[in-house]
């Protein structure tokens, strides 16, 4: 029994939002965006996606091969919970001011140099083979948060050539935080 169309609670440039608006928007689900203003990202996306996947599995997001499924597991993990958390705001108003940037850029480029290694040995045209994973929904707001936070990316050429190939299909670029009714006017596309 389904009731009404699902509610997502998003704010434009959380990294978990946009995860989850990747993935509703691959499964073509309509869904009611209601903005909210995060002090502190979620971490419950990785949940949702995957109930999404267990409820609505076509398309697929985690592969029908068991060793498939555990890398995307494995980089969405890697991502979701051992980078992007570095980054939040909550985290970063603990390190204090003055020594933000630096902090959100080692946490990426430690991240990013683990993530480059993994993906050498997993990459097709996307994280894991060639269809777009969970891990992908991962990568392309994790990619945008090292931009943000200035990290250059030219040593991470399979980061840098997966994230490319995936903000030319339509949703991510419809789900872009730039493209959300919350978005700041100044930062609409």
């Amino acid at each position: 029994m389904q009731a009404g169309k699902p509610i997502l609670y998003s704010y434009f440039r959380s990294s978990c939002s946009w995860r989850v608006r990747i993935a509703l928007a691959l499964k073509g689900i309509d869904y009611e965006t209601v903005p909210i203003n995060l002090i502190k990202d979620g971490g419950q996306q990785l949940a949702i996606i995957e109930y999404l996947e267990e409820t609505r599995p076509t398309p697929r997001l985690l592969p029908q091969d068991p060793k498939k499924r555990a890398s995307v597991r494995m980089i969405s993990d890697l991502i979701a919970g051992g980078i992007q958390p570095l980054q939040n705001l909550s985290v970063l108003k603990q390190v204090g001011e003055e020594f933000q940037l630096t902090w959100a850029q080692n946490a990426i480029i430690s991240g990013f140099n683990a993530l480059e290694q993994i993906l050498q040995s997993t990459a097709g045209t996307y994280c894991v083979g060639d269809e777009v994973t969970m891990a992908d929904l991962c990568l392309v707001p994790q990619v945008a948060n090292a931009e943000r936070f200035k990290v250059d990316c030219t040593p991470y050429p399979t980061i840098s050539s997966i994230n490319k190939r995936l903000l030319v299909l339509e949703a991510f670029q419809v789900t872009h935080p730039c493209r959300q009714p919350d978005t700041p006017t100044e930062l609409r596309a």
